[in-house]
């Protein structure tokens, strides 16, 4: 178990803040030692949500070009046929995972291949349940095609409290499935939109992990 490069910078800040206000409660209130347990247990259980939130686990990745897998920890919010009108402008399987604050939220790649298309919105923070979040809020756009030439996107969407998306692909970069590809801080959603035929394995309000959950299986090329 590792923390992840994302929060190893705001963690540093927190724990000297924390250290700050329990040395200040400590000289300013010398006597008030339940007050001073307070502090301390309270500055303990933040400090620990937040190690928890920036883990980054190893994980031993199965690849397997016909299979889809999860791009990110958390629960299958919506598994449905919708339309996709920023890139396909047709009608996709979409599978949606819901990441809450005690999730990991590194991003992975579902699948290996040629990102061939990937954009950055600015938008709302919706809360990441919302029918509109797809749409409204900030959000990332990759499309991958796989080595069968079929293609995938994958869209992380910010959350009312996740205000801060990271990625680390762009247009043209070749990526290996379950790499990781970004990065959302405290709750946020990943959508998955697959070819209809795509045979869906999940089901609503099942629990997925990163890079190991089975999404869909891809039909035969």
């Amino acid at each position: 178990m590792t923390i992840h490069q994302e929060g190893r910078s705001l963690l540093m800040v927190s724990l000297i803040i924390l250290v700050i206000i329990n040395v200040a409660i400590a000289y300013f209130f010398p006597t008030q030692a339940i007050l001073q347990t307070i502090v301390l247990i309270g500055s303990a259980v933040i400090y620990l949500l937040l190690l928890q939130f920036f883990r980054n686990p190893k994980i031993v990745v199965k690849r397997d070009e016909q299979q889809i897998l999860a791009p990110a920890d958390g629960k299958v919010v919506v598994i449905e046929e919708a339309e996709e009108a920023e890139y396909f402008h047709q009608r996709r399987m979409q599978v949606s995972i819901f990441m809450s604050p005690i999730n990991v939220h590194v991003n992975r790649n579902p699948a290996s291949g040629l990102v061939k298309y990937f954009k950055y919105h600015a938008g709302k923070y919706l809360v990441a349940w919302h029918p509109k979040s797809s749409t409204d809020n900030e959000r990332t756009t990759m499309v991958l095609q796989l080595q069968n030439g079929l293609e995938i996107l994958v869209r992380q969407i910010a959350g009312a409290m996740a205000r801060r998306i990271k990625w680390y692909v762009g247009e043209g970069d070749k990526v290996q499935q379950g790499e990781e590809f970004g990065f959302i801080k405290f709750g946020s959603r990943v959508d998955v939109f697959l070819p209809l035929d795509a045979q869906v394995k999940v089901s609503i309000g099942d629990k997925t992990k990163a890079g190991r959950t089975i999404l869909a299986e891809l039909p035969k090329a």
